[in-house]
């Protein structure tokens, strides 16, 4: 079996594979009722959370969209540090909303004095953090920033892009106070593309009320009128959601402590591997990711004939992402990815190494 070390989409076991393939059911029946409440309740464990999690036949980009249609009729604040959160940033923009941005350069964190000193400028109906950013290999202090949100501006909405991170790296969105967090099926779920969960708070609801022009397919308050009666407005991936159920059982047999613990230590394996070989990771070592590794690419590598080798050894690698291709290149250790991949990627990357 081939191995992917891209952030997405990554690599499915083979059970979660053919799970795809049970048969049809009507998804207006009281069988996939059933089935579709306890995968919600699966995914409450896994979003830490006692609230609701939609589950809609939709992308996570596609909830960006929800988010902002429905939890703000104006004013939000993105912030941008890498190519996921500008194109929460642009969302914004294109669905009429009046979005300002707090930046920080690519590489770097959000950091919470800066969210702060921003949010006392301007009152925001919402604020939008991407969790972990696929694009840099960082990872924004989530909780810290969370903190900043309550104490500066109480009814600001937190809605949170944890497309990269959720299911591998511990996200607590209820103690943690946050109102929306997005995820999608093809990273660390470990499922084919295709499908997005949603966590919605209480709070964020009533705020969707007040908003007009929400759009129908993503109308939280029309998802949550279905979700109540165990289903979805529109017809249900179901074969993704035969797949979602084999994969959370997966999630939860390993324990999700030890999941996290796993992509903490397969990150630290590939960090230090990366500094020892003079290529470290463009994050500092405080906001590195858990589930992605962004290199620089100090030695000046040729990316397309360093994964045309990994390729024969049935493996591969992204490059950087936009301006920071070939200027680093991206190891992924998310999903159902084991130590012992992460030794034979770079045990074959040193291989390569000493060919240069």
């Amino acid at each position: 079996m081939s191995r992917m070390f891209v952030p997405g989409p990554v690599d499915v076991d083979p059970d979660v594979l053919e799970a795809q393939a049970k048969p049809m059911i009507p998804h207006r029946s009281k069988e996939f009722d059933e089935f579709f409440r306890g995968t919600e309740a699966k995914l409450k464990k896994v979003f830490l959370t006692e609230s609701r999690v939609f589950q809609p036949p939709a992308t996570g980009s596609g909830m960006q969209e929800a988010g902002i249609r429905n939890l703000a009729q104006k004013d939000v604040l993105s912030c941008v540090n890498g190519a996921f959160s500008e194109r929460w940033y642009k969302v914004a923009l294109s669905n009429g909303k009046q979005a300002d941005r707090l930046d920080a350069a690519w590489g770097s964190a959000i950091l919470p004095d800066q969210l702060a000193d921003a949010l006392k400028k301007k009152h925001y109906e919402a604020v939008t953090i991407v969790h972990n950013e696929t694009s840099t290999g960082v990872e924004n202090p989530l909780e810290e920033l969370a903190q900043v949100v309550h104490a500066v501006s109480p009814d600001t909405l937190i809605l949170v892009d944890a497309v990269s991170s959720m299911g591998g790296v511990k996200i607590e969105t209820d103690a943690w106070g946050l109102d929306f967090v997005l995820t999608s099926s093809q990273k660390c779920f470990a499922m084919p593309p295709g499908m997005s969960f949603a966590a919605v708070s209480d709070r964020a609801l009533k705020k969707a009320e007040t908003v007009e022009n929400r759009g129908w397919y993503f109308d939280l308050l029309l998802l949550e009128k279905h979700r109540i009666k165990n289903s979805t407005p529109m017809t249900p991936a179901i074969s993704l959601i035969w797949a979602l159920d084999a994969e959370l059982d997966k999630m939860l047999a390993e324990g999700m402590e030890n999941r996290y613990a796993r992509h903490i230590a397969m990150a630290e394996r590939v960090q230090t591997w990366a500094e020892q070989h003079g290529m470290p990771p463009l994050a500092a070592k405080s906001y590195r990711s858990k589930t992605v590794s962004c290199i620089q690419n100090l030695p000046g590598i040729d990316f397309a004939d360093l994964n045309a080798y990994l390729m024969t050894k049935d493996m591969r690698m992204a490059n950087g992402y936009g301006d920071l291709k070939n200027k680093t290149f991206r190891i992924a250790h998310m999903g159902e990815t084991q130590m012992h991949h992460i030794d034979e990627l770079l045990e074959a990357f040193e291989t390569y190494l000493q060919k240069m």
